[in-house]
């Protein structure tokens, strides 16, 4: 019997399910795949940037109540599951020179004992496929680089069964994605559509930022139509009430605009265990919907370590990544 599809999407904050992929993740969830959301921190050191929104949230176990009680009702809108992976907040440090991370914070941590948390979830849940953040973490946010940083590492490791067998039975993750939602091509698209239509546009600042500091751009690789999954999102959207003003920048665009002239969320295909034809309009293509998961595990198997997106191979992700003495073929429960 064929096996249920399975999706696994891995954010550093609540909200940033409902503001990267959320239209996905929302869209497979109606068409029976199996969603699940992966929150690697509680967003504790989260500012409230909604300025309508009131209440008094000092200190880190408030805040962190508050973002857990929206992260509920986000998950509920988008008809997803969601699980937290317990780490805290290191905040968006700001200054020149910049100020150290947290002591305890996530971004700050110890990646030899962060990434077999995640690597614990891929081999229970099985996900088919994975999204997470770029190398730059989409913006060089510390907790969004974090966030890449162990999702490739347990797209990796979840595949070798020498590593970690305590955590479960190997698994390997045949499609890894990165998130393209805020793209420069997607930016500039809309920013000129507001301004022909004689709007005015929330781009502009965003825009002049990007070319006064120059990133790089990646190649988004599979668009995946979601227009008829707009309004899931915007709900997911105003769940986070004390992050997201509802007349700010999430809202600004007129939705018949924006159906009319960017209705996808985008991805760039980071890596691939099946055959893959670019570009993609669905994230899993390649995947024999007939095959069963072991035939499937067996067919990854024999194809070898597959190249990563942003990495000169596999093996120096790993060094890269992880601590001398952690790779993928000689790791052991001691």
């Amino acid at each position: 019997m064929a096996p249920q599809r399975r999706l696994m999407a891995v954010h550093a904050h609540p909200d940033d399910e409902s503001s990267k992929g959320a239209a996905t993740t929302a869209k497979y969830s109606d068409e029976s795949a199996e969603v699940l959301i992966v929150t690697c921190t509680g967003g504790e050191r989260g500012d409230v940037l909604n300025p309508t929104f009131t209440g008094d949230y000092k200190g880190l176990e408030a805040m962190r109540e508050l973002r857990q009680r929206e992260m509920a009702q986000a998950r509920e809108a988008l008809g997803v599951s969601q699980v937290w992976l317990g780490f805290v907040d290191s905040g968006l440090p700001e200054g020149d020179p910049l100020p150290p991370l947290p002591a305890g914070s996530f971004a700050a941590g110890d990646l030899a004992t962060e990434v077999p948390e995640l690597v614990r979830l891929v081999r229970s849940f099985r996900p088919h496929v994975m999204t997470t953040y770029d190398p730059m973490g989409g913006y060089p946010h510390p907790d969004h680089i974090r966030t890449h940083q162990i999702s490739v590492a347990a797209y990796i490791l979840a595949a070798h069964p020498d590593y970690r067998p305590d955590l479960g039975e190997a698994w390997s993750v045949l499609k890894l994605y990165y998130n393209h939602d805020f793209s420069i091509a997607r930016s500039l698209a809309l920013h000129e559509a507001m301004l022909d239509a004689g709007l005015e546009s929330p781009f502009g600042p965003w825009i002049d930022r990007r070319n006064e500091h120059p990133i790089l751009e990646r190649h988004a690789t599979t668009r995946i139509d979601v227009d008829p999954w707009r309004n899931r999102r915007d709900a997911a959207l105003r769940a986070h009430a004390s992050q997201i003003d509802p007349g700010g920048f999430f809202f600004a665009v007129p939705r018949e605009l924006e159906s009319q002239v960017w209705p996808w969320e985008e991805f760039e295909l980071a890596s691939t265990r099946v055959p893959a034809s670019i570009p993609e309009v669905d994230l899993f293509a390649g995947i024999d919907p007939e095959a069963s998961d072991a035939e499937l595990q067996a067919a990854a198997a024999g194809e070898g370590e597959p190249p990563i997106a942003g990495y000169e191979d596999t093996e120096s992700a790993i060094d890269f990544l992880l601590p001398a003495g952690i790779e993928p073929d000689n790791t052991t429960t001691n």
